[in-house]
């Protein structure tokens, strides 16, 4: 059977500072990289991602964010240092209760606005009722709703 690896291309408005971003978020070099255009060849996870030269990007659109589940904690804090000595900005949850499973996760974002999170899963599958929160609606009717997932 073949080994399957998953492409992903992004558009960016700098490649040299989206290159630097990737490098310390994948904690490997380029194979590729010319002025308008970069590819990692990432072996795991198994990506094929690339780099493309846009006059613009619409941050955010209809994506969400960009993930990598990892197998231990001990691999979220190794991507929480290879991000600090990279000198990237993050965010960190310990024993978060998200999409329904208890997780410890690291948050990054490229110089595009493309949000990244590296994540292991705990507890599988958690109670319903710990995510939800309390809202109000415009006519003061206070209903509890599920709270929004990996925001």
């Amino acid at each position: 059977m073949a080994i399957l690896k998953t492409h992903v291309a992004l558009n960016v408005t700098d490649v040299e500072k989206s290159v630097a971003f990737y490098r310390a978020m994948f904690g490997v070099e380029p194979v590729k990289y010319k002025d308008d255009y970069a590819k990692f060849d990432i072996s795991n996870p198994a990506l094929n991602l690339t780099l493309n030269l846009a006059p613009s990007v619409k941050a955010g659109g209809a994506l969400s964010h960009l993930g990598i589940q990892v197998e231990s904690t001990e691999e979220v804090r190794s991507a929480i240092q290879r991000f600090t000595e990279s000198g990237l900005a993050l965010f960190t949850e310990d024993n978060t209760d998200c999409c329904y499973a208890l997780q410890d996760k690291v948050w990054v974002t490229d110089p595009d606005g493309n949000r990244w999170e590296v994540f292991v899963v705990k507890v599988g599958d958690t109670a319903p009722e710990k995510n939800l929160v309390t809202t109000a609606n415009s006519t003061g009717v206070v209903k509890a709703v599920n709270k929004p997932c990996c925001a």
